[in-house]
């Protein structure tokens, strides 16, 4: 007789189903941990570009990862995409994201809640609970991961993860992500299955380093870890995966519109060299021959916010755009590159203005800082002048310097004469020159006070001008705005910043940006020396207004520098005085 099959208990029943549930969450899980983009559509309902799936597929089995992207490409969503995979299919995971400004780095969790979370309900099931404010950024996930943002700083140690995402890394120091951030990665995820005997010899999962940027300056330290990581990509030894993207991939998935960048490209003020960088994923490095490094530029962005003109800092009331008082000793001066014709495309014909803020120093010497920069596209010698005029008075400078010898000459005779203010309803009265007899001789008015340096090139004074500045900034006394990158952050602070709209929040941008725009400039600038003489001169369809003025101005705060270095009882031969010694009585 056949043996009656055994009945089982309910507890069994329910232990075999719940067994075979595991086993279809595990296959499921192994499927999807292998293959994250079908994850992305099957579990998210996201439909990825191409481009995006192979992204997505990298990020996860590389334990280093690094992603140079366009603007336009979306690497911050596809950042948030790739946190909420890998932390649901991978319990217990803590990702650190950091950025060299926070903003940026809690954009990706603004991604989760504004733009995931809304159109997909498993997502929403996923997620515990999140929390973005100024002072904490976390979402945490009901199996344990959690997303949460750091501070690329020395007061972000002790933190712990398995993941870090360091975006725009190339805005965080070397020094902060080695000896800060990569010491997160102390300790591996450890899933308990894993202290089972039959798993003792499983190989552990590998902590993951992300980062992400535009593309910069190849005598940038982050050049050399793109190097670094293109070569252990060809390893097989390591699992490694570096890649860089341009616009034009942007225009094919139609995330860019050709026409928004034809007509960036057809500006007038169009950069060419900011453009392959942001735009074209190109590393650049310092033009071969030129006369200014990248890296003596950058070690001097320190300084957090510019001097606003009133019509611009008269849109907010923070104390913190308010003009500061005039320190001891503080002397400003304000110079003009001029140029007359509005500019056609690659033409070097646009004024440019800057005001430094001179600060004596123990060692009877100026630390300069650039403290705003305008370029002006055209304009008649009024109006150029009257320019001048009215930021001589707004930022309370102490001497204007203009260029002379060409078109600036009539700018010079509209500085001497009286100029009517239509914005301010004031006229200003007549100036004269400090530094030549005969320029001071052509104002009509022998009581104007003497405060214009008047600027006469020659291949000399040319040459004292350009060794002077570059030997400025490597000795780290020319103090220069942050970089535009990071000017959101600093703004955000300001009283009623964030409630302007997208006109007025770029005049405040305007000073970052220029400055940016001056760094392009100088690095492009070629020199040749003949007779210890040095030549400077820009590459066809580049610029050198710029640097002209900025190169003026410290010449100036060179010569008044002397000032503070002669005897103070100094006798004055020129005088007609003769000095005699007292004779010995006997």
């Amino acid at each position: 007789m056949p043996m009656a099959s055994k009945r089982l208990s309910q507890e069994e029943i329910a232990n075999q189903k719940a067994e075979r549930i595991m086993n279809g969450v595990a296959t499921w899980c192994s499927y999807y941990r292998a293959n994250p983009h079908r994850f992305c559509k099957d579990y998210l309902g996201l439909n990825l570009k191409l481009f995006q799936k192979i992204l997505i597929f990298m990020m996860n089995i590389s334990d280093a990862f690094m992603f140079i992207a366009a603007r336009g490409l979306g690497k911050t969503y596809l950042t948030a995409i790739y946190c909420c995979v890998r932390a649901i299919l991978y319990p217990g995971t803590i990702i650190c994201i950091a950025s060299g400004a926070r903003s940026q780095a809690v954009g990706v969790l603004e991604k989760i809640t504004n733009l995931l979370m809304p159109d997909s309900g498993n997502l929403r099931f996923e997620i515990e609970t999140s929390v973005i404010n100024q002072q904490m950024a976390f979402i945490k996930f009901k199996n344990s991961s959690m997303i949460k943002v750091v501070t690329a700083a020395d007061s972000a140690r002790g933190n712990r993860a398995h993941i870090i995402i360091v975006d725009e890394f190339r805005l965080v120091s070397r020094e902060v992500i080695d000896k800060v951030l990569k010491k997160f990665l102390t300790a591996r995820r450890h899933p308990k299955f894993l202290d089972k005997p039959e798993y003792k010899n499983l190989p552990k999962e590998e902590n993951k380093q992300i980062y992400m940027s535009s593309a910069w300056y190849k005598s940038h330290w982050s050049y050399d870890k793109l190097r670094a990581f293109s070569a252990n990509m060809l390893d097989d030894t390591k699992q490694y995966f570096a890649c860089g993207f341009p616009y034009q991939l942007s225009v094919k998935e139609d995330l860019l519109s050709l026409r928004s960048v034809e007509d960036d490209m057809s500006e007038s003020d169009f950069n060419e060299l900011s453009f392959e960088m942001e735009m074209g994923a190109i590393w650049l490095g310092d033009s071969e021959g030129s006369l200014f490094s990248f890296d003596d530029i950058n070690q001097n962005r320190e300084l957090t916010y510019p001097f606003y003109p009133k019509r611009v800092a008269s849109l907010l009331s923070d104390k913190k755009l308010q003009l500061p008082a005039k320190k001891k000793g503080e002397i400003r001066i304000i110079t003009a590159d001029i140029a007359l014709m509005k500019s056609t495309k690659h033409d070097n014909d646009a004024t440019a203005i800057f005001v430094t803020q001179a600060l004596p120093t123990s060692g009877n010497k100026y630390l300069v800082n650039v403290v705003y920069t305008e370029n002006l596209e055209g304009g008649i010698t009024s109006e150029q002048a009257l320019m001048v005029r009215r930021y001589y008075e707004e930022f309370q400078c102490d001497y204007i310097g203009i260029d002379t010898s060409g078109v600036g000459l009539g700018v010079y005779d509209t500085l001497i004469s009286d100029i009517y203010d239509p914005l301010t309803g004031v006229t200003y009265s007549p100036l004269s020159c400090c530094n030549s007899a005969e320029m001071a001789d052509r104002c009509p008015d022998p009581t104007a006070p003497k405060v214009i340096w008047s600027i006469k090139g020659n291949a000399q004074f040319n040459s004292d001008c350009a060794i002077t500045l570059r030997e400025g900034l490597r000795q780290e006394r020319i103090k220069l705005l942050i970089q535009e990158q990071n000017c959101d952050e600093v703004l955000h602070t300001v009283r009623g910043y964030d409630s302007l709209d997208f006109i007025d929040k770029l005049q405040f941008k305007l000073p970052y940006i220029n400055t940016s725009l001056l760094v392009n400039e100088l690095v492009n600038l070629q020199y040749e020396t003949k007779n210890n003489v040095v030549r400077v001169f820009e590459k066809t369809g580049f610029r050198k207004d710029r640097y002209s003025s900025l190169s003026y101005n410290y010449w100036i705060i060179k010569q008044l520098e002397l000032k503070l270095n002669r005897p103070k009882h100094e006798l004055d031969f020129k005088s007609g005085y003769f000095c005699f010694r007292r004779p010995k009585i006997k």
